[in-house]
């Protein structure tokens, strides 16, 4: 759980959401439903993502599918800091 609640921080930050990020739950559309997450934006949350996790995303590896829901969001990010 410590992770999606770290996936929430991130996305809260890096999009400034303020309040609204608490009201984020796993199965919280993304793309289309948070008009903050442009195109811009997903490079600006995958770099947070990256510094934050001490991880690296090659730009293939993103797609809409990582970006659909918050849950998928913190399942991309758990396999990346796994393997």
């Amino acid at each position: 759980m410590a992770i999606f609640d770290d996936i929430k921080r991130v996305l809260g930050d890096a999009l400034q959401l303020g309040e609204r990020a608490g009201e984020l739950e796993k199965d919280t559309p993304l793309l289309g439903n948070i008009p903050e997450l442009d195109s811009m934006a997903v490079v600006t949350v995958v770099t947070a993502l990256e510094d934050y996790f001490d991880i690296f995303v090659e730009d293939d590896e993103i797609s809409a599918e990582t970006f659909e829901t918050v849950g998928s969001l913190t399942r991309f990010v758990s396999e990346k800091m796994t393997g």
